[in-house]
């Protein structure tokens, strides 16, 4: 059989490129690699038949640090999706104070008008620079203004002071006009030459934004208002005169340009699709709604409360935009959680129904977490060693000194709380907190970190346990 589809985004394919940002979790990279894959498949599908294939949800169980987050992001990217991470516990059951479920679409949806926007702005530009071009001009060689004489005061009102505002300056000759033009056409040149860059010139430019502050009435959201757009719509719209230079004002009105040239109705449709179809949603810290022992001593309004009302969102639903209508029904969801204290099976039967694919992450081990320190395009090694490059020193690491950073970041991990690589961070900061604050005063060219220096800065901090308990 011919194949319908093309073989860009295969599931090897996607986890090779996982692999460049995210050591090991083999098993998560091929649950999202199959979802992701899935959707493009169901793309090539007929309309009949792909309405009723659903996204099969994800729940990731593991360790904090071990890259849950980072593979639901980079698997966005990937895929060039509109994508938003939240967090479970920071909503509450409908009824109480707080955000609910619903605004977890609302920002996704945000997300994907501004993806949208940014593209539809990309596309305009050519003549948007055109339209710049000409304002730029008309501040630069301001034609002459028809000047209307001013009657007295005391004469507005008689026919002489009605004569008075038709006397006006004679029109410009011929010659003038095509004297003005030829100017315009040199001024035009060496604007884009870029020689009129440090001139200074006054604009015109949008007054944007409403300098008080609006509070917005409690339910405003569940509507998908925002009052403060409301206001801003409907007050006039207001300019102010600038100083700036010619470069500068070029980059503000080309920007204005562009945004007078989309189609707002086009873009709000684009971005509707785009994120019921590719929208990703990471629900992060899942395990922290769940009542452990399945009691609850008071009103569960961030608990079961928040996963009863998770249900139809993940389900599918319809939830009311500023944009319009979005529905839920392909939009992926991956949960994640530590699950430390409870577990899985402690959700409620329906979320968990919903969240059909369940993969576990393994703890970090110390070569997963030295490959971490080592090998990612951008890995904590690399980054610092740009960092202290820009004071002209070059800062380099021995194989054996990551080892060694490996090493005793897991034995902290095993000894204390299990934070995953982000121990990396804290082991890196205390190692290279000496060579950050003195570098800038220092003439080396180069300064090598080796395994002696790293047990030097950072054993005694990992055996001396009063000590770890507050820096690491």
């Amino acid at each position: 059989m011919e194949k319908i589809i093309s073989s860009d985004l295969t599931p090897s394919k996607i986890i090779e490129h996982l692999n460049r940002y995210i050591v090991g979790q083999d098993k998560a990279k091929r649950a999202v690699a199959i979802a992701l894959r899935n959707r493009i498949r169901r793309r090539a599908l007929p309309p009949e038949i792909a309405h009723e294939i659903m996204p099969k949800n994800i729940l990731m169980v593991g360790p904090t640090g071990v890259g849950k987050t980072e593979i639901a992001r980079r698997l966005a990217t990937l895929s060039n999706a509109p994508f938003v991470k939240v967090e479970a516990t920071k909503f509450t059951e409908v009824g109480y104070v707080g955000r609910d479920v619903e605004t977890i679409i609302r920002d996704l949806t945000e997300f994907a008008v501004s993806m949208v926007r940014k593209k539809m702005i990309a596309e305009v530009q050519a003549p948007a620079v055109e339209h710049a071009e000409e304002r730029l001009l008309d501040a630069l060689l301001p034609r002459r203004e028809k000047k209307f004489s001013m009657p007295d005061f005391m004469k507005v009102f008689t026919d002489k002071a009605a004569d008075a505002e038709k006397i006006e300056e004679p029109e410009e000759s011929k010659e003038e006009v095509e004297k003005y033009n030829r100017t315009r056409t040199k001024f035009l040149k060496m604007l884009r030459d870029g020689k009129l860059d440090d001139k200074d010139v006054e604009i015109e430019v949008n007054d944007s934004g409403i300098t008080a502050p609006v509070f917005s009435t409690p339910g405003m959201d569940v509507m998908g208002i925002n009052i403060s757009e409301v206001i801003g719509g409907i007050m006039p719209k207001k300019t102010k005169k600038r100083h700036m230079k010619v470069k500068e004002a070029m980059r503000i009105l080309q920007q204005e340009e562009a945004e007078k040239l989309i189609d707002s109705e086009a873009m709000a449709k684009q971005a509707l699709d785009l994120a019921q179809e590719d929208g990703i949603v990471f629900l992060d810290e899942i395990d922290k709604v769940v009542v452990k022992n399945g009691s609850s001593n008071g009103p569960d309004v961030s608990r079961e409360g928040v996963q009863r009302d998770l249900l139809p969102i993940d389900e599918g639903t319809v939830v009311q935009t500023r944009y319009g209508p979005v529905k839920t029904d392909h939009v992926l969801f991956i949960a994640a959680g530590a699950f430390s204290g409870v577990k899985p099976s402690d959700l409620i039967p329906e979320l968990q129904g919903r969240f059909p694919i369940r993969v576990e992450l393994e703890p970090l081990s110390w070569e997963n977490l030295q490959q971490i320190l080592t090998e990612p395009e951008n890995s904590l090694i690399r980054q610092y060693e740009a960092l202290i490059s820009t004071e002209g020193t070059k800062l380099s690491f021995t194989k054996e000194a990551t080892e060694e950073i490996a090493r005793l970041s897991h034995k902290m991990n095993s000894e204390m709380e299990d934070i995953g690589a982000r121990r990396l961070h804290t082991m890196m900061e205390q190692l290279l907190e000496e060579i950050s604050f003195s570098v800038s005063d220092m003439d080396k060219e180069e300064i090598e970190i080796t395994a002696d220096m790293v047990k030097e800065k950072l054993s005694s901090l990992v055996e001396n346990r009063d000590i770890r308990r507050y820096l690491l």
